[in-house]
Protein backbone atom coordinates (compact mmCIF):
# COMPACT_ATOMS: atom_id res chain seq x y z
CA UNK A 1 0.00 0.00 0.00
CA UNK A 2 1.56 3.50 -0.95
CA UNK A 3 2.31 5.76 2.14
CA UNK A 4 -0.04 8.92 2.52
CA UNK A 5 0.53 12.55 1.96
CA UNK A 6 1.87 13.66 4.82
CA UNK A 7 -0.30 16.62 6.88
CA UNK A 8 0.89 20.20 5.84
CA UNK A 9 0.57 20.98 9.79
CA UNK A 10 4.01 19.65 12.00
CA UNK A 11 3.03 16.63 14.07
CA UNK A 12 2.05 17.17 17.39
CA UNK A 13 2.90 15.58 20.89
CA UNK A 14 0.88 14.72 23.60
CA UNK A 15 1.99 12.56 26.99
CA UNK A 16 0.26 10.56 29.29
CA UNK A 17 -0.57 12.05 32.45
CA UNK A 18 0.58 9.99 35.30
CA UNK A 19 -1.96 10.36 37.89
CA UNK A 20 -2.62 6.85 37.85
CA UNK A 21 0.25 5.19 40.56
CA UNK A 22 2.69 2.80 38.99
CA UNK A 23 4.03 4.69 36.17
CA UNK A 24 3.48 4.02 32.79
CA UNK A 25 5.75 0.44 32.74
CA UNK A 26 4.31 -2.64 35.02
CA UNK A 27 8.09 -2.86 36.27
CA UNK A 28 9.56 -3.03 39.70
CA UNK A 29 12.16 -0.74 37.92
CA UNK A 30 12.86 2.86 39.22
CA UNK A 31 10.47 5.36 37.79
CA UNK A 32 11.07 8.98 38.78
CA UNK A 33 7.36 9.93 38.42
CA UNK A 34 4.16 10.44 40.80
CA UNK A 35 0.57 10.19 40.45
CA UNK A 36 -0.02 13.11 43.07
CA UNK A 37 -1.20 16.87 41.87
CA UNK A 38 2.18 18.41 42.99
CA UNK A 39 4.11 16.82 40.52
CA UNK A 40 1.67 16.96 37.93
CA UNK A 41 0.68 20.16 37.75
CA UNK A 42 4.63 21.14 37.46
CA UNK A 43 4.93 18.33 34.84
CA UNK A 44 2.08 20.29 32.64
CA UNK A 45 4.13 23.37 32.66
CA UNK A 46 6.91 21.33 31.65
CA UNK A 47 5.28 19.94 28.59
CA UNK A 48 3.84 22.50 27.70
CA UNK A 49 7.31 24.24 27.31
CA UNK A 50 8.96 21.62 25.97
CA UNK A 51 6.56 21.27 22.80
CA UNK A 52 3.65 19.15 24.04
CA UNK A 53 0.43 20.60 22.24
CA UNK A 54 -2.02 17.86 24.56
CA UNK A 55 -2.05 15.79 27.89
CA UNK A 56 -4.14 12.97 28.28
CA UNK A 57 -5.58 12.16 31.77
CA UNK A 58 -6.08 8.28 32.11
CA UNK A 59 -8.83 6.65 34.35
CA UNK A 60 -9.01 3.77 36.25
CA UNK A 61 -12.07 3.15 38.55
CA UNK A 62 -10.75 0.83 40.81
CA UNK A 63 -7.26 -0.28 42.32
CA UNK A 64 -5.82 -2.89 39.78
CA UNK A 65 -3.14 -4.58 38.27
CA UNK A 66 -0.02 -2.42 39.47
CA UNK A 67 -2.38 0.85 39.56
CA UNK A 68 -3.12 1.05 43.34
CA UNK A 69 -4.37 4.45 43.62
CA UNK A 70 -5.63 6.77 40.94
CA UNK A 71 -7.00 10.13 40.81
CA UNK A 72 -10.44 10.88 38.48
CA UNK A 73 -9.41 12.01 35.01
CA UNK A 74 -12.18 14.54 34.68
CA UNK A 75 -11.26 16.50 37.69
CA UNK A 76 -7.63 16.42 37.00
CA UNK A 77 -7.83 17.49 33.84
CA UNK A 78 -9.30 20.73 35.06
CA UNK A 79 -6.86 21.33 37.67
CA UNK A 80 -4.29 20.77 34.90
CA UNK A 81 -6.00 23.17 32.63
CA UNK A 82 -5.97 25.76 35.52
CA UNK A 83 -2.26 25.91 35.75
CA UNK A 84 -1.19 26.12 32.31
CA UNK A 85 -2.06 28.48 29.55
CA UNK A 86 -1.74 26.15 26.31
CA UNK A 87 -1.92 22.89 27.06
CA UNK A 88 -5.14 21.16 25.89
CA UNK A 89 -6.15 18.26 28.10
CA UNK A 90 -8.03 15.29 27.27
CA UNK A 91 -10.06 13.32 29.91
CA UNK A 92 -10.50 9.54 29.85
CA UNK A 93 -14.10 8.82 30.17
CA UNK A 94 -16.46 5.54 30.03
CA UNK A 95 -19.86 5.62 28.41
CA UNK A 96 -22.09 3.04 30.53
CA UNK A 97 -19.98 4.92 33.72
CA UNK A 98 -20.84 8.46 32.38
CA UNK A 99 -24.44 9.63 30.65
CA UNK A 100 -23.23 12.11 27.82
CA UNK A 101 -25.58 14.75 29.29
CA UNK A 102 -24.53 15.22 32.41
CA UNK A 103 -20.36 14.97 31.01
CA UNK A 104 -21.66 17.71 28.41
CA UNK A 105 -22.19 20.21 31.22
CA UNK A 106 -18.77 19.10 33.01
CA UNK A 107 -16.96 20.19 29.44
CA UNK A 108 -18.72 23.02 28.57
CA UNK A 109 -17.84 24.44 32.54
CA UNK A 110 -14.21 23.06 31.87
CA UNK A 111 -13.76 24.00 28.49
CA UNK A 112 -15.06 28.26 29.35
CA UNK A 113 -12.62 27.95 32.32
CA UNK A 114 -9.85 27.19 30.25
CA UNK A 115 -10.47 28.99 27.07
CA UNK A 116 -11.23 26.19 25.07
CA UNK A 117 -8.50 23.40 25.80
CA UNK A 118 -10.66 20.76 27.25
CA UNK A 119 -10.80 17.55 25.17
CA UNK A 120 -12.46 14.20 25.84
CA UNK A 121 -11.06 10.65 25.23
CA UNK A 122 -14.18 7.99 24.66
CA UNK A 123 -13.13 4.95 26.55
CA UNK A 124 -15.46 1.76 25.43
CA UNK A 125 -13.76 0.00 28.01
CA UNK A 126 -11.14 -3.31 28.67
CA UNK A 127 -11.78 -3.64 32.09
CA UNK A 128 -15.12 -6.16 33.34
CA UNK A 129 -14.11 -6.02 37.01
CA UNK A 130 -14.60 -2.45 37.21
CA UNK A 131 -18.23 -2.58 35.55
CA UNK A 132 -19.25 -5.36 37.45
CA UNK A 133 -17.77 -3.84 41.03
CA UNK A 134 -20.32 -0.97 40.39
CA UNK A 135 -23.13 -2.92 39.73
CA UNK A 136 -23.25 -2.14 35.94
CA UNK A 137 -23.83 -4.31 32.87
CA UNK A 138 -21.04 -5.21 30.62
CA UNK A 139 -21.63 -5.41 27.23
CA UNK A 140 -20.55 -7.57 24.59
CA UNK A 141 -17.39 -6.12 22.27
CA UNK A 142 -18.52 -4.68 20.02
CA UNK A 143 -21.89 -3.47 21.66
CA UNK A 144 -19.81 -1.53 23.72
CA UNK A 145 -18.25 0.47 20.78
CA UNK A 146 -22.17 0.61 19.59
CA UNK A 147 -23.02 2.78 22.54
CA UNK A 148 -19.58 4.62 22.60
CA UNK A 149 -20.69 5.87 18.84
CA UNK A 150 -24.36 6.84 20.23
CA UNK A 151 -22.09 8.66 23.39
CA UNK A 152 -20.32 10.69 20.83
CA UNK A 153 -23.24 11.54 18.31
CA UNK A 154 -25.16 12.77 21.89
CA UNK A 155 -21.96 14.87 23.37
CA UNK A 156 -21.43 16.01 19.88
CA UNK A 157 -25.26 17.51 19.33
CA UNK A 158 -25.93 19.11 23.01
CA UNK A 159 -22.58 20.94 22.70
CA UNK A 160 -23.46 22.19 19.00
CA UNK A 161 -27.64 22.45 18.56
CA UNK A 162 -29.95 24.32 20.82
CA UNK A 163 -32.34 21.51 21.87
CA UNK A 164 -31.36 17.72 21.56
CA UNK A 165 -33.28 14.91 20.38
CA UNK A 166 -32.39 11.47 20.84
CA UNK A 167 -34.13 8.03 20.80
CA UNK A 168 -31.02 5.62 20.53
CA UNK A 169 -30.66 2.30 22.06
CA UNK A 170 -28.60 3.62 25.00
CA UNK A 171 -29.52 6.74 25.50
CA UNK A 172 -32.60 8.91 25.25
CA UNK A 173 -32.88 13.12 25.16
CA UNK A 174 -36.16 15.08 25.04
CA UNK A 175 -35.95 18.60 24.36
CA UNK A 176 -32.34 18.92 25.91
CA UNK A 177 -30.89 21.92 26.05
CA UNK A 178 -27.21 22.97 27.16
CA UNK A 179 -26.74 26.61 28.18
CA UNK A 180 -23.63 27.66 27.98
CA UNK A 181 -22.39 25.80 24.97
CA UNK A 182 -18.55 25.03 25.12
CA UNK A 183 -16.72 27.44 23.35
CA UNK A 184 -16.74 27.65 19.26
CA UNK A 185 -13.38 28.61 18.11
CA UNK A 186 -11.31 28.88 14.77
CA UNK A 187 -9.57 25.75 15.51
CA UNK A 188 -12.66 23.67 16.88
CA UNK A 189 -16.23 23.98 17.16
CA UNK A 190 -16.87 22.19 20.21
CA UNK A 191 -14.14 20.31 22.61
CA UNK A 192 -12.17 17.74 20.62
CA UNK A 193 -13.64 14.45 21.10
CA UNK A 194 -10.90 11.28 20.74
CA UNK A 195 -11.35 7.68 20.67
CA UNK A 196 -9.55 4.59 21.27
CA UNK A 197 -9.26 0.64 20.29
CA UNK A 198 -7.61 -1.38 17.66
CA UNK A 199 -10.12 -3.34 16.21
CA UNK A 200 -12.78 -3.46 13.28
CA UNK A 201 -16.07 -2.31 15.35
CA UNK A 202 -13.25 0.57 16.56
CA UNK A 203 -11.78 1.88 13.18
CA UNK A 204 -15.59 1.85 11.74
CA UNK A 205 -16.54 4.14 14.62
CA UNK A 206 -13.86 6.26 14.64
CA UNK A 207 -14.42 6.86 10.56
CA UNK A 208 -18.15 7.57 11.13
CA UNK A 209 -18.33 10.21 14.17
CA UNK A 210 -14.38 10.71 16.09
CA UNK A 211 -12.33 13.83 15.44
CA UNK A 212 -9.30 11.52 16.67
CA UNK A 213 -8.59 7.79 16.54
CA UNK A 214 -5.90 6.80 18.83
CA UNK A 215 -4.18 3.76 18.21
CA UNK A 216 -1.86 1.42 20.75
CA UNK A 217 1.77 1.17 19.47
CA UNK A 218 2.25 -0.07 15.86
CA UNK A 219 5.14 -0.63 13.69
CA UNK A 220 5.16 1.27 10.15
CA UNK A 221 2.78 -1.69 8.23
CA UNK A 222 0.34 -1.40 11.53
CA UNK A 223 0.02 2.23 11.04
CA UNK A 224 -0.67 2.20 7.38
CA UNK A 225 -3.31 -0.98 8.09
CA UNK A 226 -5.43 1.24 10.68
CA UNK A 227 -4.85 4.38 8.68
CA UNK A 228 -6.82 2.66 5.36
CA UNK A 229 -9.55 1.56 7.25
CA UNK A 230 -10.70 4.36 9.26
CA UNK A 231 -10.03 6.51 5.89
CA UNK A 232 -12.58 4.13 4.29
CA UNK A 233 -15.10 3.74 7.13
CA UNK A 234 -15.27 7.88 6.82
CA UNK A 235 -15.20 8.03 3.34
CA UNK A 236 -18.10 5.43 3.32
CA UNK A 237 -20.61 8.37 4.81
CA UNK A 238 -18.76 11.09 3.41
CA UNK A 239 -16.73 12.89 6.15
CA UNK A 240 -13.17 13.70 6.55
CA UNK A 241 -10.90 11.34 7.86
CA UNK A 242 -10.48 11.94 11.72
CA UNK A 243 -6.77 12.73 12.67
CA UNK A 244 -4.47 9.94 13.58
CA UNK A 245 -3.05 9.67 17.02
CA UNK A 246 -0.25 6.76 18.13
CA UNK A 247 1.22 5.50 20.98
CA UNK A 248 4.72 5.04 21.88
CA UNK A 249 6.83 5.03 24.47
CA UNK A 250 10.02 6.90 24.41
CA UNK A 251 13.60 6.29 25.49
CA UNK A 252 15.98 8.69 24.50
CA UNK A 253 19.31 8.50 25.26
CA UNK A 254 22.54 9.76 24.33
CA UNK A 255 23.60 6.69 22.58
CA UNK A 256 21.65 3.50 21.42
CA UNK A 257 23.10 0.91 23.70
CA UNK A 258 22.08 2.87 26.60
CA UNK A 259 18.44 3.14 25.34
CA UNK A 260 18.42 -0.52 25.01
CA UNK A 261 19.59 -1.48 28.38
CA UNK A 262 17.04 0.43 29.50
CA UNK A 263 14.45 -1.29 27.65
CA UNK A 264 16.32 -4.29 28.67
CA UNK A 265 16.12 -3.36 32.85
CA UNK A 266 12.54 -2.34 32.38
CA UNK A 267 11.26 -5.73 30.92
CA UNK A 268 13.72 -7.87 33.21
CA UNK A 269 12.34 -6.12 36.37
CA UNK A 270 8.43 -6.53 35.61
CA UNK A 271 5.87 -7.45 37.81
CA UNK A 272 5.06 -10.61 36.28
CA UNK A 273 1.95 -11.21 38.26
CA UNK A 274 0.27 -7.58 37.79
CA UNK A 275 1.30 -8.03 33.54
CA UNK A 276 -0.39 -11.27 33.52
CA UNK A 277 -2.81 -10.37 35.43
CA UNK A 278 -3.52 -7.23 33.02
CA UNK A 279 -3.06 -9.36 29.86
CA UNK A 280 -5.73 -11.87 31.02
CA UNK A 281 -7.95 -9.04 31.62
CA UNK A 282 -7.12 -6.86 28.33
CA UNK A 283 -7.66 -10.32 26.24
CA UNK A 284 -10.99 -11.29 27.27
CA UNK A 285 -12.28 -7.82 26.35
CA UNK A 286 -10.56 -8.41 22.92
CA UNK A 287 -11.49 -11.92 21.87
CA UNK A 288 -14.68 -11.27 22.32
CA UNK A 289 -14.50 -8.74 19.28
CA UNK A 290 -17.04 -10.21 15.99
CA UNK A 291 -13.61 -10.99 14.21
CA UNK A 292 -11.25 -11.97 17.08
CA UNK A 293 -9.27 -8.33 15.69
CA UNK A 294 -9.58 -6.64 19.13
CA UNK A 295 -6.62 -4.90 20.99
CA UNK A 296 -3.70 -6.81 22.32
CA UNK A 297 -4.73 -10.17 20.73
CA UNK A 298 -0.94 -10.55 19.63
CA UNK A 299 0.68 -8.62 22.39
CA UNK A 300 3.50 -10.24 23.72
CA UNK A 301 4.70 -10.60 27.73
CA UNK A 302 6.95 -7.31 26.71
CA UNK A 303 4.45 -5.48 24.59
CA UNK A 304 2.32 -5.45 27.48
CA UNK A 305 4.74 -4.43 30.42
CA UNK A 306 4.16 -0.87 28.60
CA UNK A 307 0.36 -1.55 28.81
CA UNK A 308 -0.14 0.28 25.67
CA UNK A 309 2.39 -1.80 23.60
CA UNK A 310 4.08 1.57 23.57
CA UNK A 311 7.52 -0.33 22.91
CA UNK A 312 6.08 -1.56 19.64
CA UNK A 313 6.30 2.21 18.35
CA UNK A 314 9.97 2.15 17.92
CA UNK A 315 11.00 5.15 20.22
CA UNK A 316 14.01 3.48 21.45
CA UNK A 317 17.49 5.14 20.92
CA UNK A 318 18.85 8.46 20.09
CA UNK A 319 17.38 11.58 19.36
CA UNK A 320 19.01 11.50 16.00
CA UNK A 321 17.69 7.56 15.31
CA UNK A 322 14.17 8.80 16.78
CA UNK A 323 13.81 12.33 15.04
CA UNK A 324 13.95 10.20 12.37
CA UNK A 325 10.80 7.65 13.35
CA UNK A 326 8.74 10.31 13.97
CA UNK A 327 9.23 12.23 10.57
CA UNK A 328 8.70 8.70 8.95
CA UNK A 329 5.12 8.09 11.10
CA UNK A 330 4.52 11.48 10.23
CA UNK A 331 4.90 10.72 6.05
CA UNK A 332 2.65 8.14 6.55
CA UNK A 333 -0.45 10.24 7.91
CA UNK A 334 0.07 10.09 11.52
CA UNK A 335 -0.70 13.43 13.26
CA UNK A 336 0.06 13.12 16.50
CA UNK A 337 2.91 10.88 19.26
CA UNK A 338 1.06 9.95 22.23
CA UNK A 339 3.93 9.64 24.52
CA UNK A 340 5.32 7.67 28.15
CA UNK A 341 8.15 8.12 29.40
CA UNK A 342 10.00 6.65 32.29
CA UNK A 343 11.15 9.81 34.61
CA UNK A 344 8.97 12.08 33.26
CA UNK A 345 10.40 15.69 34.53
CA UNK A 346 13.52 14.89 33.31
CA UNK A 347 12.42 13.05 29.75
CA UNK A 348 10.54 15.67 28.86
CA UNK A 349 13.16 18.17 29.40
CA UNK A 350 15.35 16.44 27.04
CA UNK A 351 12.21 15.69 24.74
CA UNK A 352 11.81 19.17 24.13
CA UNK A 353 15.81 19.96 23.44
CA UNK A 354 17.14 17.13 22.08
CA UNK A 355 14.72 15.23 19.88
CA UNK A 356 12.15 18.01 19.24
CA UNK A 357 14.39 19.95 17.65
CA UNK A 358 15.60 17.38 14.98
CA UNK A 359 11.84 16.61 14.33
CA UNK A 360 11.58 19.77 13.24
CA UNK A 361 14.16 20.29 10.87
CA UNK A 362 13.28 17.36 8.99
CA UNK A 363 9.40 18.21 8.87
CA UNK A 364 10.84 21.38 7.17
CA UNK A 365 12.82 19.10 4.78
CA UNK A 366 9.87 17.05 3.54
CA UNK A 367 8.23 18.47 0.44
CA UNK A 368 5.21 20.01 0.12
CA UNK A 369 3.58 16.80 -1.90
CA UNK A 370 5.13 14.07 -1.59
CA UNK A 371 4.72 11.41 -4.43
CA UNK A 372 3.10 7.78 -3.78
CA UNK A 373 5.62 5.16 -2.77
CA UNK A 374 6.15 1.84 -1.26
CA UNK A 375 5.72 1.90 2.87
CA UNK A 376 8.31 2.54 5.09
CA UNK A 377 9.16 -0.66 6.84
CA UNK A 378 10.07 -1.52 10.43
Amino acid sequence: MPAENPSADPVRFAYWVPNVSGGLVTSKIEQRTDWGYEYNRELAVLAENNGFDYALSQVRYMASYGAEFQHESTSFSLALLLATQRLKVIAAVHPGLWHPGVLAKLGATADHLSNGRFAVNVVSGWFKGEFTALGEPWLEHDERYRRSEEFIQALRQIWTEDHTELAGDFYRLRDFSLKPKPLNTVERPHPEIFQGGNSTAARAMAGRVSDWYFSNGKDFDGVVEQLADVRASAAQVGRTAPKFGLNGFLIARDTEAEARETLREIVAHADREAVEGFGAAVKQAGQSAADGKGMWQDSSFEDLVQYNDGFRTGLIGTPEQIAERIVAYKRLGVDLLLLGFLHYHEEVEYFGRRVLPLVRELEAQLPDTEPESAPVHA
